[in-house]
């Protein structure tokens, strides 16, 4: 079936066409972003159980963006009256007018940026899926995910808690101006299960998740994560600890797309080149990494929780290839920043919600396969370690530093597995000496969509990153 277009947005649109055409009157350009997305969310552990229907993304909300003679601005409300859009307007320029002035007063200088462009264009698109969070059977999803939790419970002496969560949202947006009108529907979904043992005061937790740009019928597949999730947990508890140094390694997929998110994800956004905060700006054109590092960024390179149609800016989605066998060759922006760097849009502007303004942001960032099987890999490590499982990480773009805390490594020595876990890890390095190193990636690639990413300590949004097994150098403490 397809995702159907939200009956609210497509009531509004005729009177939000009649609005953008009165303000057009008084500004250069006028674009409206209307956003109906609903969600379904549920948590069931051992202690508790519970149910919303909020979820990262769902909202309900309308921002209009203007300008004149260079300067933009915006105006979000969430109440609408279609049938007196000349109210809408005059609130939205009396609001707007009261905005400009207090930025003078208070002496805010802006950009002067060019006008955007407002060619011709029409798109409407409903994605498939197989069933919608607001019609799923919520009853039935909860008696699911309590038998997944009890049954994790059932597998080991040790256990102590298991949390398993389920959300899916349907995205509806609509983006006009005087000349476009641009409107999708897409349902993505995430699952997750969270395995807590502890023996002898020592407590550890593992985990297992899957994402996908479909419905709620994604859960089907959690509890075939059970035991895995069960098996790691029980090997954490054996861990040991790292001796801090540099090693061979191989990322699992999972770690191979922290590394492309951290390394050169926020990097490469390119609204930190207008303010002169990301060290890539310099690099365009010159070697980041080995010729076997190719890296992919857009809504289009891989289909997951963030492969939409077109942008918060109405920018068509697209497939960016950042780095080209080791030579960066661009970045990634939105389409203000495209004005302010004289480069074209990516597709990459993203809201955190209609009151949020738009930032240049990452969707699917991706490293591409090689031909390297991951037995050969493992054979050709005298010293080193596999590392399965990302926890978290962070960049420094101004000086390309580069921080992932890991879930568990796996000793390799003389090309065999040794047995010995060691955890948590935490890899540290500068970018290019990372992506310099990278010698052989396996041909299979996956991509996952779980969880959200900030930008600074705040505006989340939904991201997803991946890619092969990959074998580098890194500094592992």
């Amino acid at each position: 079936m397809k995702a159907p277009f939200s009956d609210y947005l497509t009531g509004v649109k005729s009177g939000l066409k009649e609005m953008i055409a009165i303000l057009r009157k008084e500004y250069d350009y006028v674009s409206v972003l209307a956003t109906d997305s609903c969600g379904l969310a549920t948590r069931i552990s051992q202690r508790s159980r519970s149910v919303s229907g909020e979820t990262m993304t769902t909202e309900r909300g309308i921002v209009v963006r203007v300008c004149n003679n260079g300067q933009y601005a915006e105006y979000a409300f969430n109440k609408f009256d279609p049938t007196a859009p000349e109210k809408a307007a005059m609130e939205i320029q009396g609001a707007l007018e009261a905005q400009l002035i207090m930025l003078r007063l208070a002496g805010v200088k802006s950009y002067d940026t060019p006008l955007l462009p407002d060619e011709e264009q029409t798109l409407f698109v409903e994605k498939e899926t197989q069933q919608l969070p607001e019609t799923a059977d919520v009853e039935a999803l909860v008696k699911k995910l309590g038998a997944i939790s009890d049954k994790a419970m059932s597998l080991s002496e040790h256990a102590i808690e298991c949390i398993v969560s389920a959300q899916s949202t349907h995205i509806c947006k609509m983006f006009l101006t005087e000349n476009r009108d641009l409107c999708q529907s897409y349902v993505y979904s995430e699952g997750a299960i969270f395995f807590v043992v502890n023996r002898e005061g020592n407590s550890q937790v593992a985990y297992e998740n899957v994402s996908g740009l479909c419905g709620p019928e994604l859960f089907d597949g959690l509890e075939g994560k059970l035991d895995k999730v069960v098996t790691t947990a029980a090997e954490l508890l054996d861990a040991e600890r790292i001796e801090p140094g540099e090693y061979e390694i191989i990322a699992s997929p999972e770690v191979t797309g922290l590394i492309a998110h951290e390394a050169f994800g926020h990097g490469v956004e390119m609204d930190m080149f207008v303010k002169n905060r990301a060290l890539g700006k310099d690099y365009i054109g010159k070697r980041v990494g080995s010729d076997k590092c190719t890296m992919h960024e857009g809504a289009l390179c891989a289909e997951n929780v963030t492969s939409y149609a077109f942008d918060d800016e109405g920018t068509l989605a697209g497939d960016v290839t950042e780095i080209d066998h080791g030579i960066l060759k661009t970045g990634i922006c939105d389409a203000l920043s495209a004005l302010r760097l004289g480069v074209q849009p990516t597709g990459n502007g993203k809201r955190e919600n209609f009151e949020h303004k738009v930032y240049t942001r990452m969707t699917n960032t991706m490293f591409d396969s090689g031909e390297d099987s991951l037995e050969d890999m493992i054979s050709s490590i005298s010293y080193g370690y596999l590392l399965e499982g990302m926890e978290s990480g962070m960049e420094d773009p101004k000086h390309w530093g580069i921080q992932c805390i890991i879930k568990m490594g796996r000793e390799i020595k003389d090309g065999r597995f040794t047995g010995k876990v060691v955890a948590p890890i935490i890899m540290t390095g500068y970018v290019p000496d990372l992506l310099g190193g990278i010698s052989m990636l396996s041909p299979h690639r996956e991509v996952f969509g779980s969880g959200g990413c900030g930008k600074g300590c705040k505006e989340w949004v939904k991201v997803a990153d991946g890619g092969p097994y990959l074998k580098t150098k890194a500094r592992l403490g």
